[in-house]
């Protein structure tokens, strides 16, 4: 119990410390990189995942090759792959971002597909039995009713992407990451254990967001039913 207390009273006094909000190493700075790169790395992840969901859920032809593609990705270790394309490339956020985006594309791209093909056959037919075109059943059945699982895939993602863009550091980019990495260097516990705790906050944060929006914009017919995100 007195190491815990010791690790948060570190923690605490090192988040209190005025010099640690201030300057290009300061938590506000570091905090606009790790929201860069996220933010960067679940937009092309979301535009690359909702797309191709989206397609292969309405069309259903490509199913296996969706599995397929998300299994590969899965198994692709986020560091290593940093690690390689800096190699290649050099020290960019490139690298960085490929990677996250690697990470964030299968649960983003399962749960939409997943979302819309669950979407009841009736409610298909009645749409077409109205005159709805494929792209208006597609926007205006599918992906409405599809929405509590997509919101689930992009909220798993998002928290991903956000607990694993500490790897920026490893290559010397900047994020919270930083924290970590030159706290384990320096033997600053203080710094290790502030940083995790803002990496954290973060993606409670993430939680929190996720969760309001999907009761601002689900329907509420479809929470009783929808799995919980």
């Amino acid at each position: 119990m007195n190491g815990l207390w010791n690790q948060i009273s570190l923690a605490a006094a090192w988040l209190t410390e005025a010099d640690h909000w201030e300057g290009d190493d300061g938590i506000p700075n570091r905090l606009a990189e790790h929201l860069t790169y996220s933010g960067l790395a679940l937009l092309f992840a979301a535009l690359a995942g909702l797309g191709l969901g989206l397609l292969v859920g309405h069309t259903g032809r490509g199913a296996f090759a969706v599995a397929s593609l998300a299994n590969l990705a899965r198994a692709i270790p986020t560091f290593g792959l940093v690690v390689l394309v800096v190699t290649l490339v050099g020290i960019r956020v490139t690298p960085v971002v490929v990677a996250l985006v690697a990470l964030a594309v299968p649960p983003i791209l399962v749960n939409t597909f997943e979302g819309v093909r669950g979407v009841d056959p009736d409610a298909r037919d009645a749409a077409r039995g109205m005159g709805m075109t494929g792209w208006e059943v597609l926007w205006r059945v599918e992906v409405p009713m599809a929405l509590p699982l997509v919101l689930l895939g992009l909220r798993t993602a998002a928290i991903q992407v956000v607990a694993t863009a500490t790897v920026a550091a490893y290559p010397g980019l900047g994020g919270l990451g930083r924290y970590i990495v030159d706290g384990l260097s320096r033997q600053d516990y203080g710094m290790v254990i502030g940083g995790s705790v803002l990496v954290v906050a973060m993606a409670l944060l993430v939680q929190v967001v996720f969760t309001a929006l999907r009761r601002l914009i689900v329907s509420p017919g479809l929470l009783g039913r929808a799995p919980s995100s």
